[in-house]
């Protein structure tokens, strides 16, 4: 069945060819067919269609792509959060609190818990997920992760090495052997990516890299956690790499700028965890202006991040970190696409995925203006209604 969505007052395209990539279409119109956007142009023009969605003036722009969450887990850490607020400093370790509720939880119990955070995503318009996994920690609880993960999402990340667990504490040269040994060989067949958090508190450069360049020996694509803490090499070695994301990105030099900056690794900036942990907001003007390419992700996880929500992450980018509203909406759509190197997604054009949202609201811009406020109508994913 064709579906035309129409009278729409503002259409955020992210197409090529527009007069600049934040271009936005006025009195437009979508058809929808099979799954996939077939035509977009004047609302004047538009074909028909048997099912015809009047948008009454209001706002379309791409399906969010969230390009950086941690969303099978159990537990929370509540108490972490009231004790950061409290003026606690957010450290790393922190991770391993959510471990030994994640390895005691059932397949069903972490199933049931994963649904519940798609369904707050698409009804904030979120159209694709990546999934990491990263709080099991031995074999076993790592492969259940990734598999649980690849059953709502293809953009499955494993993340065996998010921090040493506490069984390893006093040997975690012996735990990078057990990531790039039996648990990547049980992780690989469920996931697309490989990623590593290189941060003081986790893994070293070197580490680092021993579990980065195995994944990609095993067929995985890499993505890097780095520099959120503190300055680092973790930006230098995903560049070397040709990661397609570095992730966090709090602290960066000039050469970590320029290097990203020459490259084609995104850098996908986390606002939930800066509101979080108090950590100062990455400047994302002086990002792009020398040139980065910059995503936007919500980094779904119960301790430094737990917010499903883009328009909250936009609106603290527009606020906190020197993006305009245009720029914030490209980076949640667009940017999360090439942070996960899909060419099918983050734009509205002929041949692309049918993932749109209709805002309740006449313009992209009322995400930032209206912090807080609920403004997505409705969402599509594959043409198919999903909130």
């Amino acid at each position: 069945m064709r579906t035309l969505i129409t009278n729409i007052g503002e259409l955020t395209t992210n197409a090529a060819g527009s007069a600049t990539p934040h271009h936005a279409v006025q009195d437009a119109a979508v058809l929808m067919e099979d799954g996939l956007i077939t035509w977009v142009g004047r609302a004047d023009e538009a074909p028909g269609a048997e099912e015809i969605i009047d948008a009454e003036g209001r706002a379309v722009i791409p399906g969010f792509v969230d390009s950086h969450s941690h969303l099978v887990f159990g537990g929370d850490r509540a108490a972490e959060f009231e004790a950061r607020m409290a003026g606690q400093k957010y450290a790393a370790g922190g991770i391993r609190s959510t471990v030994a509720a994640t390895r005691a939880a059932t397949d069903d119990e972490l199933r049931a818990r994963l649904r519940g955070f798609l369904d707050e995503m698409h009804a904030q318009g979120t159209t694709t997920v990546e999934i990491k996994s990263g709080y099991g920690l031995d074999v076993e609880t790592e492969e259940r992760l990734v598999r649980l993960a690849a059953e709502v999402t293809p953009e499955v990340t494993f993340l065996g090495a998010h921090v040493v667990p506490a069984e390893y504490a006093d040997d975690p040269e012996g735990y990078v052997d057990l990531v790039t040994g039996p648990m990547l060989e049980a992780c690989a067949p469920h996931a697309r990516w490989i990623d590593v958090f290189c941060e003081t508190g986790a893994f070293s450069v070197e580490q680092s890299r021993r579990v980065l360049e195995a994944g990609i020996a095993r067929g995985l694509a890499p993505r890097v956690h780095a520099s959120q803490l503190g300055p680092g090499g973790g930006v230098q070695l995903a560049v070397e790499l040709g990661a397609a994301s570095i992730d966090h990105g709090t602290y960066l030099t000039d050469d970590d700028v320029a290097a990203l900056a020459a490259s084609e690794t995104v850098l996908t900036l986390l606002p939930g965890v800066e509101f979080s942990t108090r950590q100062p907001y990455p400047d994302a003007r002086r990002l792009i202006d020398a040139g980065v390419t910059v995503a936007l992700a919500c980094d779904t996880n119960p301790g430094s991040s737990f917010t499903s929500s883009m328009p909250f992450c936009i609106a603290v980018a527009v606020r906190d970190m020197g993006m305009t509203p245009a720029e914030a909406v490209w980076a949640a759509t667009a940017g999360g696409a090439r942070a996960l190197r899909r060419e099918d997604i983050g734009v509205i054009a002929p041949g692309y995925r049918a993932d749109l949202v209709l805002l309740r609201a006449p313009s992209r811009i009322h995400l930032a203006y209206r912090p807080g406020v609920p403004l997505v109508e409705r969402v599509w994913k594959d043409g198919v209604q999903v909130a």
